[in-house]
């Protein structure tokens, strides 16, 4: 992913000015409420690592919780017929079924670019592609059904 060049100035000067006022010596003495003793520079990345891996396992938490099970048979009727135009192989309703769906969300089991696959599950009443997906995998019946635009994901189970 390409991160637009005025973000990263951005994230560089918040980055420097965090650093600066957690660090500096002169803002800590000037500050009545800021404590007499400044913190050390070994002390300031164990600060800053501590949130990140509180995030971190935070989103693999969220990863493990949010790929469920859902039953063939309970899938709407929409899905069905995305499912049977994938095994098909098309014709698709819409140019970007079939593209790459990078996992970006992380949601989904880490795969190598490609490996999954994005298709539209038709919304009826809905004036664009809505927000339901079939998303599959390279292996035979590996579909995860999404209803709320990759906020959570469900793989399908042909079994019951």
């Amino acid at each position: 992913m390409r991160i637009p060049p005025h973000i990263t100035r951005i994230g560089a000067v918040a980055a420097l000015a965090s650093a600066l006022f957690v660090s500096s010596p002169a803002i800590a003495a000037t500050s009545a409420a800021a404590p007499t003793v400044t913190p050390t520079a070994a002390a300031a990345p164990a600060a800053v690592a501590a949130p990140a891996n509180a995030v971190a396992r935070a989103a693999h938490s969220a990863a493990v919780k949010s790929v469920g099970t859902v039953c063939y048979k309970a899938l709407p009727s929409q899905a069905h017929d995305t499912l049977d135009l994938i095994k098909a192989g098309g014709p698709f309703p819409y140019p970007k079924d079939g593209t790459v769906f990078s996992n970006r969300e992380g949601l989904l089991p880490k795969q190598s670019s490609g490996y999954y696959h994005e298709y539209t599950v038709i919304t009826p009443g809905s004036p664009d592609r809505g927000a339901r997906r079939i998303v599959a995998g390279e292996k035979k019946q590996e579909d995860y059904y999404t209803s709320d635009h990759y906020r959570s994901f469900n793989e399908v189970d042909y079994s019951c």
